[in-house]
């Protein structure tokens, strides 16, 4: 299923108007299946669907590895506004599925309601308070560029977010996913990182295209990722619980300059 659509419009430039074709980002409903539980639904950029998925429940505190899971199972139905998708986690014996709070969520915030940062701390399997991994200021600045070299939806149809692991000490770009959702394109990179046998991410720097608000401090901390990158502003939320749970917050990561909100320890001037 693409993540670019493609619509007939019609441009207005200088007074002219033209019908041209226009290359939008894809929006489509997934729901998370998981047990008997209550469906969770989310609004998504199709594609790694089931790295959504178990990223999700990464951030959730639900699974900390790769063997928790049974299987995950995709499907696909309807058409149109119609059309829906699914993904069917089962996870093995005695591993517990999301608490009845994640199900309330919306597509728009991964932790609305009653979320508190003693919230978020309880699903904290791997504490950051002694990870030492740290990254050069100046490799720290190279990344929203090669994040951007990758967004190829983004591109497209300017309408994606984007989210990227990288290596701390080395600067290796791991992985990128795009989608529509901020907390979708993140959660897509967690799902492969434990797939791929990388959490915790102990070592590696989360990079993100949009602001940094607290369901994305959230996630880096649920899934053991010392260090969070924002090319944009922070919210007063973020701040508080990146120092709760000891994330190095670097937002405003353009150019030359950075602000640390937490944790600065772990970035290293360049020599």
């Amino acid at each position: 299923m693409s993540a670019v659509g493609r619509y007939r419009v019609e441009r207005f430039v200088g007074g002219a108007r033209t019908q041209v074709s226009d290359e939008v980002a894809v929006e489509e409903p997934l729901e998370i299946r998981v047990a008997d539980c209550p469906p969770w639904l989310t609004m998504r950029t199709p594609g790694d669907d089931i790295d959504l998925a178990l990223g999700w429940l990464v951030s959730e505190g639900a699974i900390t590895a790769a063997a928790d899971v049974v299987s995950a199972q995709e499907r696909s139905s309807g058409d149109g506004l119609d059309r829906a998708s699914s993904v069917t986690v089962a996870l093995r014996a005695g591993v517990e599925p999301p608490t009845a709070r994640a199900y309330s969520a919306s597509s728009s915030c991964g932790v609305c309601g009653s979320d508190t940062n003693l919230d978020v701390l309880s699903r904290c399997a791997w504490p950051l308070g002694d990870v030492t991994a740290a990254v050069n200021a100046h490799t720290l600045l190279g990344f929203p560029a090669q994040l951007r070299s990758a967004q190829r939806g983004f591109g497209r149809t300017g309408g994606l977010h984007a989210a990227a692991l990288f290596v701390a000490s080395t600067g290796e770009r791991l992985h990128v996913r795009e989608d529509v959702g901020r907390h979708n394109a993140v959660d897509k990179v967690v799902g492969w990182a434990l797939r791929a046998g990388r959490l915790p991410g102990s070592d590696l720097v989360l990079q993100v295209s949009s602001r940094a608000s607290f369901e994305l401090v959230q996630k880096a901390a649920t899934a053991g990722i010392p260090i969070l990158s924002s090319v944009s502003a922070p919210t007063s939320m973020a701040i508080e619980l990146a120092r709760a749970t000891n994330v190095t917050l670097a937002c405003f990561v353009r150019d030359t300059t950075f602000n640390v909100y937490s944790a600065p320890a772990r970035i290293n001037q360049a020599p």
